[in-house]
């Protein structure tokens, strides 16, 4: 999914959170492409960053933050 919540308003955002949600818990993997850090921490296992057209690295998103995440999107660190 590309960008699924970019023009929609709160409701519907969550709406569409939940139905990612619903897929995941049937097992199904689901690819979000996303600006909003707040969106991809809510409903991913893993976030995988890409800076320039190349990885820049994964992280669990169990054990990361918004600031470790936006570090690897400026370039300002590694993943661990």
């Amino acid at each position: 999914m590309d960008e699924p919540t970019a023009a929609l308003g709160p409701q519907e955002t969550a709406r569409t959170l939940e139905l990612i949600k619903t897929l995941k818990a049937q097992g199904l993997a689901v690819s979000l492409i996303s600006h909003s850090l707040d969106d991809v921490f809510e409903v991913s296992d893993r976030i995988h960053v890409q800076r320039r057209g190349r990885s820049a690295g994964v992280v669990m998103t169990a054990h990361s933050n918004t600031q470790e995440v936006l570090g690897l999107i400026v370039g300002a660190e590694e993943a661990a």
